[in-house]
Protein backbone atom coordinates (compact mmCIF):
# COMPACT_ATOMS: atom_id res chain seq x y z
CA UNK A 1 0.00 0.00 0.00
CA UNK A 2 1.66 3.29 -1.29
CA UNK A 3 0.89 6.64 0.38
CA UNK A 4 0.84 8.14 3.46
CA UNK A 5 -0.21 8.21 7.15
CA UNK A 6 -1.02 10.63 10.36
CA UNK A 7 1.36 9.80 13.14
CA UNK A 8 0.89 11.57 16.54
CA UNK A 9 4.45 12.06 17.88
CA UNK A 10 6.11 14.08 20.66
CA UNK A 11 7.68 17.54 20.19
CA UNK A 12 8.85 18.23 23.48
CA UNK A 13 8.41 17.14 26.60
CA UNK A 14 4.03 17.84 27.30
CA UNK A 15 3.84 18.54 23.52
CA UNK A 16 2.05 16.13 20.92
CA UNK A 17 2.22 16.99 16.90
CA UNK A 18 0.38 15.02 13.96
CA UNK A 19 2.81 14.00 11.44
CA UNK A 20 2.95 12.68 7.95
CA UNK A 21 4.88 9.38 7.30
CA UNK A 22 4.96 7.24 4.96
CA UNK A 23 3.00 3.94 5.26
CA UNK A 24 5.17 1.14 6.51
CA UNK A 25 5.80 -1.70 3.55
CA UNK A 26 5.23 -5.24 5.27
CA UNK A 27 8.23 -7.65 4.80
CA UNK A 28 7.92 -11.51 3.69
CA UNK A 29 7.11 -12.58 7.42
CA UNK A 30 4.92 -9.46 8.65
CA UNK A 31 1.63 -8.03 7.98
CA UNK A 32 0.28 -4.20 7.61
CA UNK A 33 -2.09 -3.24 10.00
CA UNK A 34 -5.11 -0.54 9.57
CA UNK A 35 -4.99 0.31 13.59
CA UNK A 36 -8.33 0.77 14.98
CA UNK A 37 -7.82 1.27 18.33
CA UNK A 38 -4.36 2.05 20.41
CA UNK A 39 -4.35 2.15 24.50
CA UNK A 40 -2.61 5.31 26.91
CA UNK A 41 -0.38 3.41 29.09
CA UNK A 42 1.03 4.90 31.89
CA UNK A 43 4.94 4.50 30.28
CA UNK A 44 3.27 6.86 27.48
CA UNK A 45 2.24 9.05 30.27
CA UNK A 46 5.92 8.85 32.25
CA UNK A 47 7.54 9.82 28.66
CA UNK A 48 5.26 12.50 27.83
CA UNK A 49 5.80 14.32 31.57
CA UNK A 50 9.62 13.31 31.70
CA UNK A 51 11.27 12.33 28.54
CA UNK A 52 12.25 9.36 29.76
CA UNK A 53 12.26 6.00 32.27
CA UNK A 54 15.01 5.25 33.99
CA UNK A 55 18.05 5.03 31.47
CA UNK A 56 15.62 5.12 28.36
CA UNK A 57 15.51 9.12 27.07
CA UNK A 58 13.21 9.75 24.32
CA UNK A 59 14.73 11.47 20.95
CA UNK A 60 12.26 14.26 19.31
CA UNK A 61 9.98 13.32 17.59
CA UNK A 62 8.85 10.32 19.37
CA UNK A 63 5.65 8.01 18.75
CA UNK A 64 4.34 6.86 22.08
CA UNK A 65 1.50 3.69 22.06
CA UNK A 66 1.85 -0.15 22.53
CA UNK A 67 -1.98 -1.07 22.80
CA UNK A 68 -2.80 -1.69 19.35
CA UNK A 69 -5.21 -3.63 17.57
CA UNK A 70 -6.48 -3.58 14.22
CA UNK A 71 -7.67 -4.88 10.41
CA UNK A 72 -5.06 -6.61 8.61
CA UNK A 73 -4.62 -5.00 4.80
CA UNK A 74 -1.72 -6.55 3.58
CA UNK A 75 0.17 -9.88 4.67
CA UNK A 76 3.67 -10.56 3.47
CA UNK A 77 4.34 -13.45 1.43
CA UNK A 78 5.53 -15.81 3.91
CA UNK A 79 2.68 -15.46 6.12
CA UNK A 80 0.25 -18.29 5.68
CA UNK A 81 -1.99 -17.71 9.32
CA UNK A 82 -3.47 -14.46 8.66
CA UNK A 83 -5.12 -12.82 6.02
CA UNK A 84 -6.70 -9.56 4.65
CA UNK A 85 -9.82 -8.54 6.58
CA UNK A 86 -8.33 -10.25 10.40
CA UNK A 87 -9.05 -8.58 13.13
CA UNK A 88 -6.17 -8.48 15.33
CA UNK A 89 -4.24 -7.96 18.71
CA UNK A 90 -0.78 -7.21 18.43
CA UNK A 91 1.69 -7.93 20.99
CA UNK A 92 4.34 -5.47 21.01
CA UNK A 93 7.91 -6.99 21.75
CA UNK A 94 9.61 -8.21 18.73
CA UNK A 95 12.66 -10.03 20.68
CA UNK A 96 15.72 -12.67 19.45
CA UNK A 97 15.15 -16.02 19.33
CA UNK A 98 18.45 -17.06 20.55
CA UNK A 99 19.61 -15.56 23.52
CA UNK A 100 19.25 -17.76 26.62
CA UNK A 101 15.52 -16.21 28.01
CA UNK A 102 14.23 -16.80 24.34
CA UNK A 103 15.14 -20.51 24.16
CA UNK A 104 13.76 -21.04 27.51
CA UNK A 105 10.88 -19.45 26.95
CA UNK A 106 11.15 -16.33 28.95
CA UNK A 107 11.12 -14.14 26.19
CA UNK A 108 9.93 -11.65 28.23
CA UNK A 109 13.48 -11.03 29.50
CA UNK A 110 15.07 -10.94 26.21
CA UNK A 111 18.29 -8.60 26.03
CA UNK A 112 17.64 -7.52 22.54
CA UNK A 113 13.81 -7.20 22.58
CA UNK A 114 12.20 -4.48 20.32
CA UNK A 115 9.59 -2.42 22.07
CA UNK A 116 6.86 -0.35 20.35
CA UNK A 117 7.48 3.11 22.82
CA UNK A 118 10.15 2.35 23.90
CA UNK A 119 13.42 4.41 23.00
CA UNK A 120 14.41 4.39 20.40
CA UNK A 121 11.93 2.19 18.86
CA UNK A 122 8.66 4.26 17.71
CA UNK A 123 4.98 3.15 18.71
CA UNK A 124 1.75 3.24 17.15
CA UNK A 125 -0.22 6.24 17.78
CA UNK A 126 -0.39 6.30 14.06
CA UNK A 127 -2.71 4.76 11.40
CA UNK A 128 -0.93 1.92 9.63
CA UNK A 129 2.11 -0.11 11.38
CA UNK A 130 3.96 -3.20 9.60
CA UNK A 131 4.73 -5.92 12.27
CA UNK A 132 5.57 -9.51 12.63
CA UNK A 133 2.59 -11.73 11.73
CA UNK A 134 3.11 -14.17 14.70
CA UNK A 135 2.66 -11.63 17.13
CA UNK A 136 -0.52 -10.39 15.64
CA UNK A 137 -3.46 -12.56 17.38
CA UNK A 138 -6.62 -12.90 15.57
CA UNK A 139 -9.47 -11.79 17.24
CA UNK A 140 -12.82 -13.82 17.19
CA UNK A 141 -15.54 -12.48 15.65
CA UNK A 142 -17.34 -11.50 18.90
CA UNK A 143 -14.20 -9.67 20.57
CA UNK A 144 -13.82 -6.29 19.42
CA UNK A 145 -10.44 -4.61 18.08
CA UNK A 146 -11.12 -2.50 21.27
CA UNK A 147 -11.10 -5.58 23.71
CA UNK A 148 -8.13 -6.31 21.40
CA UNK A 149 -6.46 -2.96 22.35
CA UNK A 150 -6.81 -3.83 25.88
CA UNK A 151 -5.70 -7.47 25.42
CA UNK A 152 -1.75 -5.81 25.79
CA UNK A 153 -2.07 -4.50 29.88
CA UNK A 154 -4.73 -7.89 30.56
CA UNK A 155 -2.02 -9.89 29.45
CA UNK A 156 0.25 -8.26 32.04
CA UNK A 157 -2.51 -8.87 34.78
CA UNK A 158 -2.93 -12.49 33.66
CA UNK A 159 1.27 -12.65 33.78
CA UNK A 160 1.14 -11.28 37.59
CA UNK A 161 -1.32 -13.48 38.86
CA UNK A 162 0.66 -16.35 37.39
CA UNK A 163 3.86 -15.37 39.10
CA UNK A 164 1.77 -15.65 42.65
CA UNK A 165 0.36 -19.00 41.39
CA UNK A 166 -3.50 -18.12 41.80
CA UNK A 167 -5.66 -20.73 41.92
CA UNK A 168 -9.60 -21.24 43.02
CA UNK A 169 -9.91 -20.88 46.30
CA UNK A 170 -7.90 -18.08 46.88
CA UNK A 171 -8.53 -15.08 48.77
CA UNK A 172 -6.08 -11.96 46.88
CA UNK A 173 -5.56 -8.00 47.60
CA UNK A 174 -4.48 -5.71 44.92
CA UNK A 175 -3.39 -2.55 45.85
CA UNK A 176 -3.61 0.34 43.72
CA UNK A 177 -7.02 0.40 41.02
CA UNK A 178 -5.49 2.29 37.95
CA UNK A 179 -5.78 0.25 34.86
CA UNK A 180 -3.13 -2.83 35.49
CA UNK A 181 -4.64 -3.07 38.80
CA UNK A 182 -8.63 -3.82 37.27
CA UNK A 183 -7.39 -5.79 34.95
CA UNK A 184 -4.67 -7.96 37.60
CA UNK A 185 -8.40 -7.95 39.51
CA UNK A 186 -10.12 -9.31 36.63
CA UNK A 187 -7.34 -12.03 35.82
CA UNK A 188 -7.38 -13.32 39.49
CA UNK A 189 -11.07 -13.75 39.20
CA UNK A 190 -10.87 -15.34 35.68
CA UNK A 191 -8.38 -18.03 37.28
CA UNK A 192 -10.90 -18.97 39.63
CA UNK A 193 -9.32 -16.47 43.10
CA UNK A 194 -12.76 -16.98 45.51
CA UNK A 195 -12.00 -12.90 46.81
CA UNK A 196 -10.80 -10.26 45.17
CA UNK A 197 -10.30 -6.96 47.36
CA UNK A 198 -8.99 -3.41 46.00
CA UNK A 199 -7.79 -0.70 47.55
CA UNK A 200 -6.90 3.13 46.11
CA UNK A 201 -6.88 6.35 47.39
CA UNK A 202 -9.21 7.52 44.20
CA UNK A 203 -12.61 7.25 44.82
CA UNK A 204 -13.54 6.62 40.65
CA UNK A 205 -11.07 3.93 40.40
CA UNK A 206 -12.71 2.19 43.42
CA UNK A 207 -15.70 2.43 42.06
CA UNK A 208 -14.35 0.67 38.49
CA UNK A 209 -13.21 -1.85 40.41
CA UNK A 210 -16.63 -2.46 42.04
CA UNK A 211 -18.17 -2.32 38.40
CA UNK A 212 -15.67 -4.33 37.27
CA UNK A 213 -16.17 -7.62 39.74
CA UNK A 214 -14.22 -6.46 42.65
CA UNK A 215 -15.50 -8.50 46.15
CA UNK A 216 -14.84 -5.52 47.85
CA UNK A 217 -12.90 -1.81 47.50
CA UNK A 218 -11.04 -0.04 50.83
CA UNK A 219 -10.18 3.47 50.23
CA UNK A 220 -6.98 3.65 51.48
CA UNK A 221 -6.94 7.05 51.95
CA UNK A 222 -9.60 6.68 55.41
CA UNK A 223 -9.57 3.52 56.06
CA UNK A 224 -6.53 1.28 57.79
CA UNK A 225 -5.82 -1.38 55.19
CA UNK A 226 -4.19 -3.86 57.23
CA UNK A 227 -7.37 -3.45 59.36
CA UNK A 228 -9.81 -3.75 57.09
CA UNK A 229 -8.55 -6.53 55.51
CA UNK A 230 -8.23 -8.49 58.51
CA UNK A 231 -11.75 -7.55 59.15
CA UNK A 232 -12.09 -9.17 55.67
CA UNK A 233 -10.58 -12.00 56.28
CA UNK A 234 -11.30 -12.73 59.92
CA UNK A 235 -7.74 -11.90 61.21
CA UNK A 236 -6.37 -14.32 58.24
CA UNK A 237 -4.70 -12.24 55.97
CA UNK A 238 -4.99 -12.95 52.16
CA UNK A 239 -2.90 -15.58 49.73
CA UNK A 240 -1.93 -13.25 48.07
CA UNK A 241 -1.09 -9.39 47.43
CA UNK A 242 -0.37 -8.06 44.27
CA UNK A 243 1.17 -4.55 44.70
CA UNK A 244 0.63 -2.63 41.27
CA UNK A 245 0.52 1.36 42.33
CA UNK A 246 4.54 1.36 42.56
CA UNK A 247 4.54 2.80 46.17
CA UNK A 248 6.64 1.98 49.17
CA UNK A 249 3.42 2.49 51.26
CA UNK A 250 1.30 0.06 48.98
CA UNK A 251 4.12 -2.79 49.38
CA UNK A 252 4.38 -2.13 52.94
CA UNK A 253 0.87 -2.67 52.99
CA UNK A 254 0.69 -5.78 51.24
CA UNK A 255 3.17 -7.16 53.56
CA UNK A 256 1.23 -6.46 56.76
CA UNK A 257 -1.89 -7.72 54.95
CA UNK A 258 -0.36 -11.35 54.09
CA UNK A 259 -1.35 -14.64 55.37
CA UNK A 260 1.52 -16.53 56.69
CA UNK A 261 2.88 -18.49 53.86
CA UNK A 262 1.43 -16.04 51.45
CA UNK A 263 2.92 -14.55 48.02
CA UNK A 264 3.44 -11.27 47.16
CA UNK A 265 3.70 -10.04 43.47
CA UNK A 266 5.41 -6.70 42.87
CA UNK A 267 3.39 -5.33 39.37
CA UNK A 268 4.29 -1.67 39.54
CA UNK A 269 7.15 0.61 38.94
CA UNK A 270 8.24 3.06 41.73
CA UNK A 271 9.19 6.11 40.64
CA UNK A 272 12.62 6.46 42.37
CA UNK A 273 13.46 2.64 42.05
CA UNK A 274 13.61 1.92 45.34
CA UNK A 275 11.63 1.25 48.72
CA UNK A 276 12.30 0.34 52.58
CA UNK A 277 10.27 -2.76 53.26
CA UNK A 278 9.78 -4.42 56.58
CA UNK A 279 11.71 -7.52 56.17
CA UNK A 280 11.65 -8.78 59.44
CA UNK A 281 7.78 -9.08 59.16
CA UNK A 282 8.12 -10.65 55.49
CA UNK A 283 10.65 -13.10 57.24
CA UNK A 284 8.47 -13.94 60.19
CA UNK A 285 5.89 -15.01 57.48
CA UNK A 286 7.90 -16.89 55.15
CA UNK A 287 6.64 -14.85 52.51
CA UNK A 288 7.14 -15.70 48.71
CA UNK A 289 8.05 -12.36 46.74
CA UNK A 290 7.60 -12.01 43.14
CA UNK A 291 8.48 -9.78 40.22
CA UNK A 292 6.91 -9.04 37.34
CA UNK A 293 8.28 -7.49 33.91
CA UNK A 294 5.56 -7.01 30.88
CA UNK A 295 4.44 -10.69 30.24
CA UNK A 296 5.45 -13.90 28.26
CA UNK A 297 2.65 -16.06 26.25
CA UNK A 298 -0.17 -14.86 27.65
CA UNK A 299 -2.18 -13.22 24.31
CA UNK A 300 -4.01 -16.41 23.59
CA UNK A 301 -4.98 -16.94 26.91
CA UNK A 302 -6.06 -13.09 27.81
CA UNK A 303 -7.95 -13.53 23.97
CA UNK A 304 -9.76 -17.03 25.50
CA UNK A 305 -10.85 -15.25 28.39
CA UNK A 306 -12.41 -12.20 27.09
CA UNK A 307 -14.09 -14.25 24.25
CA UNK A 308 -15.22 -16.44 26.57
CA UNK A 309 -17.02 -13.63 29.17
CA UNK A 310 -13.91 -14.22 31.85
CA UNK A 311 -13.36 -10.54 31.35
CA UNK A 312 -15.24 -7.70 30.76
CA UNK A 313 -12.54 -5.18 28.65
CA UNK A 314 -15.85 -3.30 27.18
CA UNK A 315 -16.28 -1.20 30.52
CA UNK A 316 -12.60 -0.79 31.44
CA UNK A 317 -12.19 1.96 29.20
CA UNK A 318 -13.36 5.39 30.99
CA UNK A 319 -12.16 7.98 28.01
CA UNK A 320 -12.05 8.03 24.26
CA UNK A 321 -10.45 10.16 22.02
CA UNK A 322 -9.63 10.53 18.42
CA UNK A 323 -6.14 10.33 17.20
CA UNK A 324 -6.82 14.57 16.54
CA UNK A 325 -7.13 14.90 19.96
CA UNK A 326 -3.99 12.92 21.16
CA UNK A 327 -2.61 16.51 23.11
CA UNK A 328 -6.24 17.00 24.95
CA UNK A 329 -5.96 12.86 26.04
CA UNK A 330 -2.60 12.90 27.59
CA UNK A 331 -3.06 16.09 29.57
CA UNK A 332 -6.45 14.27 30.58
CA UNK A 333 -4.27 11.44 31.83
CA UNK A 334 -1.67 13.89 33.20
CA UNK A 335 -3.74 16.60 34.80
CA UNK A 336 -7.35 14.97 35.84
CA UNK A 337 -6.72 11.01 37.55
CA UNK A 338 -9.47 12.00 39.51
CA UNK A 339 -11.50 10.77 36.39
CA UNK A 340 -9.23 8.95 33.73
CA UNK A 341 -9.11 5.61 34.75
CA UNK A 342 -7.96 4.17 31.27
CA UNK A 343 -7.83 6.09 28.08
CA UNK A 344 -7.97 4.83 24.41
CA UNK A 345 -7.32 6.54 21.13
CA UNK A 346 -9.48 5.73 18.42
CA UNK A 347 -7.85 5.73 15.41
CA UNK A 348 -10.64 3.91 13.60
CA UNK A 349 -13.03 1.55 14.80
CA UNK A 350 -15.24 -1.19 14.21
CA UNK A 351 -17.85 0.77 16.36
CA UNK A 352 -18.56 -2.04 18.66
Amino acid sequence: MQGTMLAAAMRGIGQMELLRRPIPVPKEDEVLVRLEYVGICGSDIHYYESGRIRDKAVAFPFVLGHEPAGVVVEVGAKVRHLAVGDRVALEPGKTCGRCEFCRTGRYNLCPEVVFFATPPVDGVFQEYVAHEAALCFKLPDWVSTLEGALIEPLAVGFHAAMQGGARAGQTALVLGSGCIGLVTMMALKAMGVSRVFVTDILENRLEKARELGADGIIHAGREDVAARVAELTHGAGVDLAMETAGSEITARQAIACAKKGAHIVLVGYSASGEMTLPLSLAMDKELTFKTVFRYRHMYPLAIDAVARGKVNLKDLPTHMYSLAQVQQAMDACVHDKSRVVKAVLRIGGDGL
